[in-house]
């Protein structure tokens, strides 16, 4: 028997989800986190919580599914938020300039500032 190379766990509350991912994010399990998260938004969700601590590792498969259902949900007045993302996970977001969905604008639309890391 093998194990799964990813679980996804989903908990609701009054309009949010909080989605809880463990193991690792790759073209083989990419689907798997786009049909889970897209499935909040079928379902009316309005923010959507990501929980990556338990992510071993997320390669641009995974970011591309992050970024296409966080346009989606731009676009349905929900939000998307990545949380606790591996420092590999996190240099990905940062390398790539999507730590936006890390850090969501603040009220008024400032956006906190990169802490670059030599």
């Amino acid at each position: 028997m093998t194990l799964p190379r990813l679980n996804v766990y989903r908990h609701d509350r009054r309009g949010r989800a909080l989605v809880t991912l463990a193991g690792v994010i790759d073209p083989a399990t990419a689907p798997r986190v786009r049909t889970a998260l897209e499935r909040c938004l079928h379902d009316g969700i309005t923010l959507i919580d990501v929980d990556l601590t338990t992510v071993d590792r997320c390669d641009s498969s995974g970011l591309r599914v992050f970024l296409d259902v966080s346009r989606h949900a731009a676009r349905n007045h929900t939000s998307l938020r990545l949380h606790h993302p591996s420092p590999q996970t996190e240099r990905l977001l940062t390398d790539t300039g999507s730590d936006r969905l890390l850090h969501p604008p603040r009220p008024g639309g400032a956006r906190p500032q990169r802490t670059w890391r030599g």
